[in-house]
């Protein structure tokens, strides 16, 4: 119980990483605060960890619109007086280039993906700063090597990268430690998206899993349970971190058969 009474506000938990990690967050003693702008699945995550007996508040939040997040942090704090730990996950995916993404399209990825980040961050460091608590942001391998048709995510993550160590040394000789996480190919939503645009999504899918050192993509759990680790005291030294959950892409040249 590493995260016992720990508020934990996860962004983008109505499915995915985000709920896998709403769900070991609870195991751990967390309080967690579901939130994303998908309320039914949402309070579907709550009510998964209430069944097996944790403590767990939906919340439909926008983290794109600050008066949303306000709104995020201010029942947060009604309900459970504090913050200890937020957890940046939301995130969208637009499967283009820059020629064929319009501006809409851009403007959208941008203030979900790394707007986000930025207000969640903004309205939660005030409160993280009493408990001397921490923020872990969702970033990927797509922040250091692109792949084909996804120009604006990969510009995202990129950007939270840089944004993590930012916050990390502006916040750290006030306890607060920031971290980011980069998964390669998970078995979750995002990832889904981008095989369905490729001409075979099944030998997409397969193909990527071939990218990776342990021949196979991830689940989302195996991202949760790292999520979990840089949250808890366990990680007490970790801040500016970038921390890789990709099975070993791109260490190498991938293995052939």
């Amino acid at each position: 119980m590493k995260l016992e009474g720990r508020i934990s506000i996860i962004t983008g938990s109505a499915s995915g990483i985000g709920r896998a990690s709403a769900v070991e967050f609870a195991k751990e003693g967390a309080l967690v605060v579901v939130a994303d702008i998908n309320l039914e699945g949402a309070e579907e995550t709550a009510r998964q960890i209430k069944s097996a007996g944790g403590a767990a508040l939906a919340v439909k939040t926008d983290v794109s619109d600050p008066e949303s997040v306000q709104a995020l942090v201010d029942q947060t704090l009604r309900t459970f007086g504090r913050i200890n730990v937020l957890f940046n996950n939301a995130a969208i995916q637009v499967n283009k280039t820059v020629e064929d993404t319009t501006f809409e399209e851009w403007t959208r990825e941008i203030n979900i993906n790394l707007g986000g980040v930025f207000l969640c961050s903004k309205y939660s460091i005030p409160h993280l700063r009493k408990t001397r608590g921490c923020i872990v942001n969702m970033a990927s391998v797509n922040g250091f090597f692109v792949e084909p048709m996804c120009a604006g995510y990969c510009a995202t993550k990129g950007g939270i990268i840089a944004l993590t160590k930012a916050m990390a040394i502006d916040h750290g000789k006030e306890g607060i430690r920031v971290n980011c996480i980069c998964p390669g190919y998970i078995d979750a939503g995002l990832a889904w998206g981008y095989f369905e645009v490729q001409p075979n999504p099944a030998e997409a899918r397969q193909a990527a899993g071939k990218l990776h050192a342990l021949w196979r993509i991830g689940q989302p759990e195996e991202v949760a349970r790292v999520a979990v680790f840089l949250a808890t005291e366990d990680a007490s030294f970790m801040t500016g971190a970038t921390v890789e959950v990709s099975g070993g892409i791109g260490v190498g040249l991938p293995p052939t058969s």
